[in-house]
């Protein structure tokens, strides 16, 4: 009882400092400067146990966690999975610890990528000069020169980095289920270059200065314009909830700020960046694109931008679980068109068996089932269709370039001996 009265001397304070001023004041002042002072306490707050500081561990051995051969995160003492509620009733510590281990989780992967996959880190952007905010994506040696086949790998929004479908997977289920690895071994192993894209990688963050202020005192009512007063009540409302908010929460976290980092400010700038820079000019004859939730809006938004570039230089491209929508994004009749034509296949979260086909409202790509309902999880339950279905529309190309070979020959042939004949 004595630590948590002593968590609550700072607000408790502050209230009799304010019931103090509140004293001089008319009954109507009086009462709405009390429900202004106790509309700011959080009596959960005020009461709650002391909050452990956020220092946390800066490697997976720190943690006490390491991957076992199965590619799933245990606890090196039990061999128990990770589990979220360290510390009972502390949701927000428990918080910044799964955020903290995230990050290391980042690294690890960046780790994998560049040691079991080989693969070589790019920086963006390919201009950058030595002061400005970068980011970088990871190829293949060959994801330039390979004449044949390329993968461009995009995943979706928040957290997740290079080389990653779901944080939440790596962490809770395994690496296979929630890593692009799986995926890039299987494409190296069948002759493709591949090239795993960055989208999230948008900004550098910085502290903000410290800019303090102490509890304004109250002042007289002024005869100013009341426009100009209500601005001023709402700065000095400001710089109050700010004060009360240092001694409610004493570990507010740090302020900062984001620089973008150029031409790469967003996924849909990212992967235009990267098309530009780098598909465009790779030798690849088939590029295959394999797009995750948002990663395949940031794809619609390519074909926007490259519409017959990519008509051009793509072969196939799977979804999965696409968030993009071919009517809020202004696609023309020409992509609508290309994306139905059996170039695209979108993997969506469903119950029905793998590969079912599923209704969809749009004159969009086809969609079938993922076999599961956890959006996160569709990329991985859909690998094996997902190459098998890049592997029959590259057949049926293939097929179609033969055929059209060889009735040029024949033609070729034919009007050689027509002339042949006249002659």
């Amino acid at each position: 009882m004595l630590s948590h009265l002593c968590a609550a001397t700072p607000a408790l304070y502050i209230f009799w400092i304010t019931m103090a001023q509140i004293a001089g004041q008319d009954d109507k002042e009086k009462t709405t400067a009390l429900k202004d002072l106790l509309s700011r306490i959080d009596l959960d707050e005020l009461m709650k146990k002391d909050e452990p500081p956020f220092a946390f561990p800066k490697t997976l051995h720190e943690f006490e966690y390491a991957f076992n051969d199965y590619g799933q995160l245990r606890h090196i003492k039990t061999g128990e999975p990770f589990v979220f509620n360290a510390r009972e009733d502390l949701h927000r510590w428990n918080q910044k610890r799964y955020e903290a281990l995230g990050e290391i989780i980042t690294q690890y992967v960046y780790e994998l990528l560049e040691k079991e996959c080989n693969m070589i880190k790019k920086i963006l952007p390919v201009d950058a000069t030595e002061d400005e905010p970068t980011s970088f994506i990871y190829m293949s040696p060959d994801a330039l020169s390979n004449p044949s086949k390329l993968l461009v790998l995009i995943h979706g929004s928040g957290v997740v980095r290079a080389g990653q479908w779901s944080r939440r997977l790596i962490i809770n289920q395994d690496l296979d289920s929630g890593t692009q690895i799986p995926f890039i071994l299987r494409a190296m192993e069948e002759g493709y270059g591949v090239m795993v894209l960055n989208p999230n990688e948008n900004y550098l963050e910085v502290k903000k200065p410290s800019n303090s202020s102490p509890l304004p005192s109250p002042t007289e009512p002024s005869d100013e314009p009341a426009e100009k007063r209500e601005r001023k009540d709402d700065k000095e409302g400001k710089k109050k909830r700010e004060f009360y908010e240092k001694y409610r929460n004493p570990q507010k976290e740090t302020e900062t700020e984001r620089i973008p980092i150029r031409e790469n400010g967003s996924s849909e700038e990212h992967v235009l960046y990267v098309w530009d820079h780098f598909v465009s000019k790779a030798e690849a004859k088939n590029v295959f694109i394999l797009a995750h939730s948002y990663g395949g809006l940031s794809f619609v938004e390519l074909m926007n931008q490259r519409e017959m570039q990519v008509k051009s230089k793509v072969c196939a491209v799977a979804l999965t679980d696409s968030s993009h929508n071919i009517w809020l994004q202004d696609t023309s009749k020409g992509t609508q068109d290309w994306m139905q034509q059996q170039h695209c296949c979108n993997w969506v979260a469903s119950s029905e068996p793998l590969d079912t086909p599923v209704d969809s409202m749009l004159p969009d790509c086809p969609r079938v089932s993922a076999a599961t309902e956890r959006h996160e999880l569709t990329s991985w339950m859909s690998f094996h269709s997902i190459f098998k279905f890049f592997n029959e529309v590259l057949e049926v190309k293939e097929d179609e370039e033969a055929e059209e070979t060889s009735n040029t020959v024949t033609t070729r042939s034919s009007s050689l001996k027509n002339k042949h004949q006249d002659l």
